[in-house]
């Protein structure tokens, strides 16, 4: 009983791992740069009078930075970088409870890490909330929950899609489609819930500013929303090797799983 527990747990698979610290490593680098630079394109340096970043700005930023971070680390952790994501990954059964828990753990440092790095760099009269995000005053907390889950929702869609080893269709960068659908969503919501689609990109900066407005819909939603993914990939959407027998790729309920480890990212 206790050996089929530790199997389930991923506790026998962690013990196993000897590289297990090079994806938590890569996990904890990919998230402080993606809370320092993003975050940073956030800071007004016009002054509490100026116009402050574009949302073109903020949402490039946010985008280009996930793609560039799944094509330096994509290889060791799959560079999740991302609560959600990794929760997606975890319902989809690509990932064991311990590790996933362990990535969590190593991204939500890695953003607390970077948003106190970028408040270190940053003149003091510029710092304000570094990129905190927060709901819209004019919205109800309830469509701020939802419009984190649905926005989370494309992103884990387009990382089990663009990743699904069964699918001969893809022909562009997977990192590059992923750090897009990141900037539409951007585009979009920004001014609906600061559009953070990631707990860790919101946890690091709230424990450096102290600014936990309705921070519980920051996990909530973009969980929520990972996870409604990953089941809904794995179980309608998920590519089919080509049988022995046909010449065409049949589309199943069934497909790989390691390559989904080895390559999701975000």
């Amino acid at each position: 009983m206790g050996f089929l527990l530790a199997e389930m747990s991923g506790f026998t698979e962690i013990m196993k791992d000897r590289k297990i610290w090079k994806c938590l490593l890569a996990e904890f680098l990919g998230t402080l740069v993606l809370v320092f630079v993003g975050c940073g394109s956030c800071l007004n340096w016009d002054g509490p009078s100026g116009p402050g970043p574009s949302i073109t700005q903020i949402s490039l930023t946010f985008g280009l930075t996930v793609a560039t971070m799944a094509q330096a680390i994509g290889h060791v952790s799959g560079c999740h970088i991302n609560p959600a994501v990794t929760t997606g990954m975890l319902v989809a059964n690509k990932m064991k409870p311990i590790k996933a828990a362990l990535y969590v753990i190593f991204q939500c440092l890695g953003a607390i890490s970077g948003a106190a790095i970028l408040k270190a760099f940053t003149p003091e009269e510029i710092q304000g909330s570094l990129g905190m995000t927060v709901p819209n005053k004019e919205m109800a907390v309830a469509q701020a929950l939802g419009v984190e889950f649905v926005i989370t929702l494309i992103l884990v869609l387009t990382v089990f899609g663009v990743c699904d080893g069964n699918r001969d269709d893809i022909k562009g960068s997977a990192p590059l489609a992923i750090g897009l659908s990141i900037t539409a969503c951007h585009l979009a919501a920004i001014k609906f819930t600061g559009s953070s689609m990631n707990p860790a990109r919101t946890f690091g900066p709230a424990v450096v500013t102290s600014i936990w407005t309705e921070h519980w819909l920051y996990w909530m939603g973009p969980c929520g929303g990972g996870a409604v993914a990953g089941l809904l990939y794995r179980n309608a959407f998920q590519a089919a090797p080509a049988r022995p027998d046909e010449g065409n790729c049949e589309y199943e309920p069934c497909a790989k799983g390691d390559k989904f480890q080895e390559e999701a990212a975000v």
